[in-house]
């Protein structure tokens, strides 16, 4: 049965529940929030009430304020409501060390009942491994957002993104805003396109990257450029992924890879000292093929400070088929170098393994992974692609190579190309990634016809950009670092979804709203689109 509820009215709430303390013992305090429990001890009632701060212990006392307990006997889990009370030491034997607020509680005179709720359909303050399963919270993410450990992701990320205007402001760069709808160009993974009313047959596409639009900037003599932007991929989602998500992104003239270097370690720097981390002030690089041959990964994890060992030498004689197998094919054996590890199971190994994915492995180690390859083959579709994207410039002295590759028709030699690409690794995390780009057109057009565009059709999807590449174009570069990303960094967190306040789930849906979801025939008809059933 509903019960009766109050208004507001004009009062005002004078603290949040998590910033009282001892010394504020004495005070009179309106309080705010959410129901989190209640215990109910005859002429006693105690509430915990939650708000973005924290929780406070509120008492309810039916000799001194008998229509304030009356009514906190209605109260229920996630109930809305307001207290006045007086803050009150907490006697030796109630104080909770656990709460920061655990010295004190506040003795309510008054108490309004703004809402009602409706029982949860999971524990809002269920411990990690009891959470309920991710498809539920993501439902009701509305709930799952009431958690603290979300309301701080949120609210780190919040800061992380006001550190980053205040550097990139520092800095002497301009925030500018480039277009959401633009024309699809497909290269790399999928684009979500989206049909036009007024143009009939006729698609805009939403961005991957501003990654032209900030070229054109340079071009267009704005030198230095940044925007915090939403990119979008219809792509296979994994725990680091989603299909929309947003970027720190960066350009800017006359730069080279040094410059590109200094700036992100002085950002990284700026960042991390938010959670009390000092990042070194120079980061140690490794080139790309250096990183896989020691590491076997092009973003390796360096706390652990396991590097690969090659056995061929020691296994070149065996007759063990998969290693044999390898060797007949050319490769390397490799193997991985844990001291004092041989007395360990493989369930403990296996234990091992989580342990460090779950909880991490103590200091952070940045590093910068330099010259990827530009081209990498997909033997699917037998021919070669971007590694990056198409407007990474080759590295100076393989620009020969390129032309010979490209003009000469010896296109296996495109595996060999290094470009004036890296990335910033935190942790084992891909935290940032750019390059130098291309500000020549001649070795623009090598790269589209290394990527199989013919003239015709390079002109018809990056046309404008070729024509401005005639008018001055001076030497560039940038980085993009995406900011999901650099919160799991930041966080100690392996989930996407745990720094974003609304994401979508693994096969890029939003549960919370339903979608994406079906349009009505006259929308359909508006756009001159007809749904074709499998």
């Amino acid at each position: 049965m509903a019960i009766l509820l109050d208004n507001l009215g004009d009062l005002e709430r004078t603290h949040s529940c998590g910033e009282l303390r001892a010394e504020d013992a004495g005070k009179t305090v309106v309080l705010m929030g959410w129901v989190a429990v209640r215990r109910d001890f005859g002429p006693l009632t105690f509430v915990d009430l939650r708000d973005r701060e924290g929780l406070m212990q509120v008492v309810f006392n039916e000799e001194t304020a008998p229509e304030a307990h009356a009514r906190a006997k209605e109260l229920r889990g996630e109930y809305v409501v307001a207290v006045r009370g007086e803050v009150v030491p907490r006697s030796e034997a109630t104080r909770n060390p656990r709460l920061s607020t655990g010295d004190i509680e506040v003795r309510a005179r008054e108490l309004l009942v703004l809402n009602e709720a409706r029982t949860p359909p999971f524990q809002l303050d269920a411990p990690p491994d009891k959470l309920a399963s991710e498809d539920v919270r993501l439902k009701y993410r509305y709930l799952d957002l009431r958690r603290p450990q979300l309301q701080a992701n949120l609210r780190l990320r919040a800061r992380v993104v006001s550190e980053i205007h205040r550097f990139m402001d520092g800095e002497g760069f301009t925030e500018i805003e480039t277009p959401i709808l633009i024309k699809s160009t497909p290269e790399g993974a999928r684009d979500y396109v989206v049909p036009s009313r007024l143009h009939h047959g006729k698609f805009y596409a939403l961005p991957q990257s501003p990654q032209i639009f900030k070229q054109i900037c340079m071009i267009a003599g704005l030198e230095r450029y940044y925007q915090i932007a939403r990119c979008f991929r219809d792509e296979d989602l994994r725990a680091d992924r989603q299909p929309e998500f947003t970027q720190l992104d960066v350009e800017f003239s006359f730069a080279s890879p040094e410059q590109v270097y200094r700036l992100i370690e002085g950002l990284m720097q700026r960042v991390f000292r938010l959670v009390g981390v000092e990042l070194p002030e120079k980061f140690p690089r490794l080139t790309y093929a250096e990183a896989l041959r020691r590491y076997g990964s092009d973003k390796p994890d360096l706390r652990f400070g396991m590097e690969l060992q090659d056995l061929s030498h020691a296994l070149e004689a065996t007759t063990f088929a998969p290693f044999a197998l390898v060797f007949e094919k050319g490769g390397e054996v490799k193997g991985l170098t844990l001291k004092g590890g041989a007395h360990l199971s493989r369930k403990s190994l296996d234990e091992l393994q989580e342990f460090t994915r779950r909880y991490g492995a103590g200091t952070y180690t940045p590093l910068w992974v330099t010259d990827f390859p530009m081209f990498e083959y997909d033997e699917e579709h037998e021919r070669f692609y971007a590694m990056h994207h198409p407007f990474t410039s080759p590295l100076d002295e393989d620009l020969p190579l390129f032309e010979r590759a490209v003009e000469g028709g010896e296109t296996a030699l495109l595996g060999n190309l290094r470009a004036k690409a890296y990335d910033t690794v935190i942790n084992g995390i891909e935290v940032a990634g750019g390059s130098i780009r291309i500000y020549r057109q001649d070795v623009q057009r090598l790269v589209f016809k290394a990527l199989g565009l013919s003239e015709e059709k390079a002109r018809a999807r990056f046309g404008f950009f070729l024509d401005a590449l005639e008018f001055g174009t001076p030497p560039h570069g940038g980085i993009a670092s995406g900011i999901e990303r650099l919160l799991m960094a930041l966080a100690g967190i392996d989930n996407i979804r745990d720094v974003m306040a609304f994401p979508k789930t693994a096969s890029a849906a939003d549960l919370m709203i339903d979608s994406p979801g079906e349009l009505d025939p006259s929308q359909l008809d508006e756009l001159h689109i007809r749904i074709v059933e499998d």
